[in-house]
């Protein structure tokens, strides 16, 4: 699969739009992680969202938008996966000590 520059772009977007999303809700602020904690955790989650969207074959029929529904969904969807992993590793760092 060839990756074009429009994708990136497309990731980069709704990675960060997904991330702000997120952030707001854990947190409960408007700012969430700050605009670079938001960008970085929305784009961990677009990747873990688009893997888990390809390896079950989800398509939502959304149609070829610029940016997607189904992509900001995915980057939403993993946002919440990663950040559930990093709250899980350091909980069990917390039990250790």
């Amino acid at each position: 699969m060839k990756i074009t520059l429009n994708q990136i772009v497309v990731w980069l977007a709704a990675g960060a739009l997904a991330g702000w999303l997120v952030g707001m809700l854990v947190t409960r602020t408007k700012q969430g992680f700050g605009r670079w904690g938001n960008f970085g955790v929305g784009l961990i989650g677009a990747l873990i969202g688009g893997a888990i969207f390809r390896l079950f074959n989800i398509d939502l029929g959304l149609g070829e938008l610029a940016i997607s529904l189904q992509d900001l969904l995915s980057a939403f969807l993993g946002s919440f996966i990663f950040l559930g992993a990093v709250w899980l590793i350091r909980r069990r760092e917390k039990t250790r000590v």
